[in-house]
């Protein structure tokens, strides 16, 4: 959820990060021919990975293998680029494909099958290629709407709640999404529109939309971090849009990172704007080290990887009986009636509709 998924303050930045601990880096091989004896094991994500060090530690001396963590953008850039890369992958495992993307993936041939261990655990409603097994779920999230809370008390106006609710005259010029044709959040909204009103009522709503003063920029951390007035890098920012795509996990992240920590959440999330997300990884076709991807796509459906994801990355979960922390499901729940798409729909559909998109809304 890629969502994921999803929070600046624990970005960071493009560029090959080390996630060494305390590793055996030499030794017996430990199961990893296949790379030629490499003792590392290289993660292709979006630049919202993050992790505990004692976690990475714990995979570390486990498996004999050391963790480094390529970040490479935003969800959809990380997956365009991956699929332009494929017979020469800068990684061995790809994490942050979601469904919103994954046909794309899997039709370029990204990935190579493997069933990870603990698969059967996983929720049956997060399963996917189930047939080949070429994707495990990690993680699950909801893209929506969020709101700056001062900035509508402040104004004396009453945040949105809907979709219908973002094109009323009182929310003209206050909402800022991200582009769908490079950002997996903004891809999403866009599907969430779709789902709502339908294969022939979403364009017209975003020509609403538009007409309602929408901005469009290219990815979440512009959008979250320097244009919405509700977030602690848009305060800094001087931001002045009080609305933005985000997820539903965004207010948790602002209540545990602030210093000091206020009571309640200073962002509200518009339920009834939410899409159901689910983020997966693979191991990648002509991966250099397949054996440490193996081992690596095995951690991360383990039940203690599992459960330092929604602290770290703010999603939640897929993984049955893993445990989801007081503070992220008090300030951060799931929507309780997110906007969903069966994945097919969205592999006939998704191209021709960003491309309808981009000529409506960015003409």
């Amino acid at each position: 959820m890629g969502i994921t998924k999803k929070v600046t303050v624990l970005a960071v930045g493009l560029g090959l990060v080390t996630l060494s601990a305390c590793g055996s880096s030499g030794g017996d091989d430990g199961g990893g021919g296949s790379g030629g004896g490499s003792r590392t094991v290289t993660l292709v994500s979006h630049n919202s990975w993050a992790v505990s060090k004692d976690v990475v530690a714990a995979f570390e001396k486990q498996s004999g293998y050391e963790l480094k963590v390529l970040e490479d953008g935003d969800a959809g850039q990380a997956v365009n680029k991956a699929i332009l890369t494929k017979d020469n992958p800068q990684g061995d495992v790809f994490f942050g494909v979601d469904n919103t993307l994954l046909s794309r993936a899997l039709d370029n041939g990204l990935f190579q099958p493997y069933e990870a261990k603990g698969s059967d655990l996983i929720l049956e409603e997060y399963r996917a290629d189930q047939d080949k097994h070429r994707v495990t779920p990690v993680d699950s999230g909801d893209i929506c709407v969020n709101y700056d809370k001062a900035w509508f008390a402040e104004h004396d106006v009453n945040p949105p709640k809907s979709f219908d609710d973002l094109i009323k005259p009182a929310y003209k010029d206050l909402l800022v999404v991200e582009n769908a044709s490079t950002s997996s959040p903004g891809l999403g909204f866009l599907l969430g529109t779709a789902a709502k009103y339908g294969d022939e009522g979403w364009q017209d709503y975003w020509k609403k939309l538009e007409a309602n003063g929408v901005k469009v920029v290219d990815g979440w951390e512009q959008a979250y971090n320097e244009e919405f007035s509700g977030s602690a890098g848009g305060k800094k920012a001087k931001a002045d849009r009080p609305l933005v795509v985000s997820y539903a996990s965004s207010p948790p992240a602002e209540v545990i990172y602030a210093d000091p920590k206020p009571d309640t959440a200073p962002t509200g999330v518009a339920e009834d704007t939410c899409f159901r997300q689910v983020e997966y990884a693979g191991l990648l076709s002509n991966a250099g080290n397949p054996e440490g991807g193996k081992a690596l796509l095995d951690f991360l459906i383990s039940k203690r990887f599992q459960e330092d994801m929604p602290l770290n990355m703010f999603v939640y979960p897929v993984r049955e009986g893993a445990q989801v922390p007081e503070e992220f499901a008090k300030f951060g729940p799931q929507a309780k009636d997110p906007e969903t798409m069966d994945p097919a729909k969205i592999a006939d559909n998704r191209d021709q509709w960003v491309k309808a998109w981009t000529s409506l809304v960015l003409k």
